[in-house]
């Protein structure tokens, strides 16, 4: 019987072994702890074939929505190597930006345009599309789509493709 949903419950990055997010997230599901796993569906070339494979959108990175009592649960569990904290506090992820992240893995094929008039070092906001109000810090351009945005929440980068018309510098 599942539990009402309980506000309490917050989303925290915890930080794993390398090459463990799975193990971890499918062991932290057995212990009743809600987890997310972000998958980003790609394709592997090995030199015989291809093949489809999911691999974590955050290497060495799993998401929990806990209550304070279940933080020595997750800590003990096999391949957690910490929470990501600041100032020795655990940070609390907003879940609109666990929402954000779940629909953009969810789209299939979004259009894409160049973002020439973007330079990196800039503060960036999505305004428009599934990742809306995310904010970050565009750290580089990759070519003439891809984007590499710094997420403030967990500290770590992500490559996003994005249209430009969905971007807007943030002016301080």
């Amino acid at each position: 019987m599942e539990r009402k949903k309980d506000i309490s419950k917050k989303w925290y990055a915890v930080y794993t072994k390398s090459r463990n997010e799975k193990k971890v997230a499918a062991e932290l599901e057995a212990r009743g702890i809600e987890v997310y796993l972000p998958l980003l569906k790609t394709i592997k070339q090995w030199s015989d074939r291809k093949k489809k494979v999911e691999i974590p959108l955050f290497s060495s990175y799993v998401f929990v929505r806990i209550i304070d009592k279940d933080y020595m649960d997750v800590l003990e569990t096999t391949g957690v190597v910490r929470f990501i904290t600041f100032r020795k506090q655990k940070i609390a992820i907003p879940e609109t930006q666990i929402l954000a992240v779940k629909a953009f893995l969810e789209e299939d094929h979004p259009e894409l345009e160049g973002i020439h008039e973007y330079f990196p070092g800039e503060r960036v906001e999505v305004v428009r599309g599934p990742l809306s109000g995310l904010k970050g810090n565009l750290t580089e351009i990759k070519g003439k789509q891809r984007v590499l945005v710094e997420i403030e929440s967990i500290g770590h980068k992500i490559v996003l493709n994005l249209s430009k018309s969905i971007l807007s510098k943030i002016h301080s």
